[in-house]
């Protein structure tokens, strides 16, 4: 939501200030007039530093809408009619659909001498070759990291951060990803490579760790100013996310939550996966609910599994708490897309997965049911049915006098919806036309439920 926005001169470009509620203690009504002044000292000290920009702009304060803080809230911008954006605090780095951003990441102090010796303590071998990675509040001080390790490690790479996707093509080596660039220079790839992350433990590290999970990954905390070998299982943590493989696999309805509205190419993967789950014989509906929480995604029991469209920082959600599973929209395309395989690469930014993309991998022909091999379900050991069919065909006009025979001669349509309900002891009020007498209208009970003015006189 929109956090209380003064208009300011109406006169030149309008830029919308996106501040994550995390980066300020409060909301509040923020005025930049010509000169850039403003009663919250932390805005302030980030305002001196576009004196020029705020002169000849009408500037709005935005608290971030978006279910995630590292987002871009495009929405509320566009609200305003903003012509730019300047979004302060963490951030994916994901690409947005229209405006500019300026990122004004913060500073977290660093100790980049402390850094610097426990990256000596955790690489002794001088000739180890080490990608070094870092929360976007510390990339300020890679600069002076850089001075100290490069002179003694000659095969150490410092990644740059950038903002949305560089119009020059890859170069031979080059990584490009969450908003992170870097060169290697190895036979073997980024395989043969050992990943330094400069920051605390969290989702932008987990997210590293599950794409490049090849690597050995090692971690300097500035908060405590220790560091250590990363010891979380990657393994397990991925044998994890193949078991809601196959809970997609088995699922028969499909919610679609949409986790993000700023995010470039949104709209055409949530279009992807309604394609994708209508070809698997699964039926999906499209949830905006904000963030996800076990209590909202509680009302839809007629849901199977869900799949979050998401930012690639905030698609891996821990969903052991939750009354159905989440899963990402890479892991549902290998749940559903026959003809993708698991190859040990792990995916978690959705953009791969569209036409175009590294990653992209078509759908097969459809597989005439004759022909369909059996498929087992490896929870349950039920048989499952041939899922990829043929894309949907227009309807047939209504018609009295033949019907097209079923390619699979089934008599009936399975309907998942329809099976759920009559699973339910209780379903809904019943209208019972027919079955009742028609009455008049008569007055009902009077007063609040703990206590009718009629209820005593019933018990007597």
């Amino acid at each position: 939501t929109t956090a209380g926005a003064q208009e300011q001169p109406r006169h030149g470009p309008r830029r919308s200030w996106d501040v994550p509620a995390s980066s300020h203690p409060c909301s509040p009504q923020v005025s930049l007039p010509r000169c850039p002044r403003s009663p919250a000292p932390w805005l302030r000290a980030h305002a001196l530093r576009f004196p020029a920009l705020l002169q000849e702009s009408t500037a709005y304060s935005a608290n971030a809408g978006s279910p995630h803080s590292c987002c871009v809230d495009e929405v509320a911008a566009e609200h305003v009619g903003a012509e730019a954006v300047v979004h302060y605090g963490p951030a994916c780095l994901s690409p947005c659909r229209k405006l500019p951003v300026l990122h004004i990441f913060g500073q977290q102090p660093l100790d980049v001498g402390r850094c610097a010796e426990v990256f000596r303590e955790l690489y002794p071998e001088r000739q180890s070759r080490v990608v070094v990675l870092s929360d976007v509040v510390y990339a300020y001080a890679m600069g002076e990291l850089e001075q100290q390790l490069c002179p003694e490690y000659p095969n150490v790479v410092f990644s740059q951060v950038v903002c949305g996707d560089p119009p020059s093509p890859t170069l031979p080596g080059e990584v490009r990803q969450f908003g992170r660039q870097f060169r290697v220079e190895a036979a073997g790839g980024l395989q043969d490579w050992a990943m330094f992350y400069v920051g605390a433990e969290g989702l932008a590290l987990t997210n590293f760790m599950l794409t490049w999970n090849r690597c050995p990954f090692s971690s300097f905390n500035p908060a405590t100013g220790h560091g250590r070998r990363e010891t979380l299982n990657v393994n397990r943590a991925l044998m994890r996310r193949l078991y809601l493989v196959e809970r997609a696999r088995d699922a028969r309805v499909v919610g679609i939550l949409v986790g993000t509205l700023g995010v470039a190419g949104y709209l055409d993967v949530l279009q992807h996966l309604r394609r994708l789950l209508r070809r698997a014989g699964k039926r999906s509906y499209t949830l905006a609910v904000g963030k996800p929480n076990p209590a909202k995604l509680a009302n839809f029991p007629e849901v199977d599994i869900f799949v979050l469209v998401a930012c690639a920082q905030n698609s891996l959600l821990d969903s052991s708490d939750f009354y159905r599973p989440v899963v990402t929209p890479y892991e549902l395309e290998l749940a559903c897309n026959p003809a993708r395989e698991w190859t040990g690469n792990y995916l978690t930014d959705f953009r791969d997965l569209l036409p175009g993309a590294c990653a992209h991998v078509e759908l097969p022909p459809a597989v005439p049911a004759a022909e369909a091999v059996p498929d087992v379900s490896l929870i349950t050991g039920e048989m499952r049915a041939a899922r990829l069919g043929d894309p949907p065909a227009a309807q047939l006009p209504p018609s009295t006098s033949l019907a097209c025979r079923d390619q699979t001669r089934a008599l009936v349509e399975i309907s998942p919806a329809a099976s759920f309900l009559e699973s339910r002891s209780w379903r809904g009020l019943e209208q019972q036309l027919g079955k009742t007498p028609v009455s008049k209208a008569v007055q009902g009970r009077r007063g609040i439920a703990i206590a009718y003015e009629d209820e005593g006189r019933e018990q007597s």
